[in-house]
């Protein structure tokens, strides 16, 4: 069964009820129907009679060229339809006066990829904040977790570490949609703007991106295939060390290396962990650009063999732990900045908290933090369950 999204939701009934409404549209290249035709495009087709007054982009940029971290976008207008669009990953990363006041309502239109360390959801969460302040609504037209909505993983967030990839106390893969994310900032965080959520029919939340019945389209460079998704809980760690998490090549959070490691030995370590799910192949890549430019790296594969059993989270940890053990003199951390945060450490503001590189600089076990990690995900499943839609 196809499923439908809150965009063809939206244009197949709800549309009629915003037709007296200045709306600014939130959304991406990803923002597209079963027919690949995108919400910029459906929302202003004439026969609609929308007043589309704008168009705002996320992190990577409304059309997603923008490769890399704090790699900003600017305003422009657009081509087809000549109406502006306003980065929202530019010189502000919340929606300005000049745009709100010709707002009634934000629609909001993102593919999010399910884990807490992705800024979409906070530039979601800073729309719902300005249009309580400013007296406008916000829509969300729902789309479907694309690593599914019933396993969750990984630590809570500490709120001393928030950044723009985490501004809320959740765990690393949550499991929710934004519809579903958005109830949550909506009443945890006391927002209380005038939320409205289109939802996905016939999604169920054991579900993965190959049962939407339609193409995959990368929400952003780096997650090219669903498979990249489904490792990203883990493997985003690395964004936090001179070890290449794949960017430059063609299977990014799949890929992990670089050129002081010895492929064989690293995938004999990973595999004799006998870690759940999953099969650690020796590689050699050379990423065309960021860590690793031009030159071979030595790393690992992540094939997922089982993804019931798999626990992202806790295989990317355990990457973490054994590169660092294994070349104390070549492995380091990222310095800052990263992510406009420019004092705290990168590793710190992804994994939430300051444990995980402290242990590791200390060279202790891991298995405290991943067994806490595990009753935070337990903690975590019985929090969400009043905001969950399917």
């Amino acid at each position: 069964m196809k499923i439908e999204t809150g965009l063809e939701r939206f244009i197949k009934k709800d549309f009629n009820r915003f037709k007296k409404m200045k709306l600014g549209l939130l959304c991406n290249q990803a923002s597209v129907n079963t027919s690949l035709r995108h919400a910029s495009e459906l929302l202003t087709q004439k026969q609609l009679k929308l007043n589309i007054s704008c168009f705002m982009g996320p992190q990577h940029g409304i059309r997603g060229e923008k490769q890399d971290n704090m790699v900003e976008s600017d305003d422009f207008i657009d081509a087809k339809t000549k109406l502006p669009v306003y980065s929202l990953y530019g010189s502000s990363r919340k929606p300005t006066p000049s745009i709100l006041k010709d707002l009634d309502a934000f629609v909001i239109d993102l593919q999010d990829i399910g884990c807490r360390i992705y800024t979409f959801m906070y530039t979601m969460l800073y729309c719902m904040e300005a249009a309580k302040s400013h007296g406008k609504k916000v829509v969300i037209l729902d789309r479907p977790n694309p690593i599914g909505g019933t396993q969750v993983e990984g630590n809570i967030l500490d709120m001393n570490f928030a950044s723009f990839v985490g501004l809320f106390p959740m765990v690393t893969r949550h499991g929710m949609t934004m519809g579903e994310l958005a109830l949550m900032f909506n009443e945890e965080l006391n927002i209380h703007c005038d939320l409205e959520i289109i939802p996905v029919k016939g999604w169920k939340r054991d579900q993965y991106s190959e049962h939407w019945g339609r193409s995959w389209v990368p929400p952003s460079p780096n997650i090219p295939i669903a498979a990249s998704a489904e490792t990203f809980p883990g493997t985003v760690h690395f964004e936090g060390t001179n070890v290449s998490e794949g960017r430059g090549t063609t299977m990014p959070f799949l890929y992990l290396g670089a050129p002081f490691i010895d492929s064989d030995l690293l995938a004999e370590k990973m595999n004799r962990l006998k870690l759940p799910g999953v099969f650690f192949r020796a590689i050699f890549f050379q990423p065309t650009f960021h860590k690793g430019k031009d030159q071979v790296c030595g790393g690992v594969h992540f094939h997922v063999l089982n993804r019931k059993k798999f626990n992202a989270f806790e295989a990317g940890i355990h990457l973490l732990s054994q590169i660092s053990q294994l070349y104390p003199d070549a492995f380091q951390w990222k310095q800052p900045p990263y992510e406009y945060e420019t004092e705290k450490m990168p590793i710190d503001l992804i994994a939430g908290t300051d444990e995980l590189r402290l242990l590791i600089e200390s060279k202790k076990p891991i298995k405290g933090f991943l067994e806490k990690a595990r009753e935070d995900s337990k903690s975590f499943l019985k929090f969400r369950k009043p905001y969950l839609i399917y």
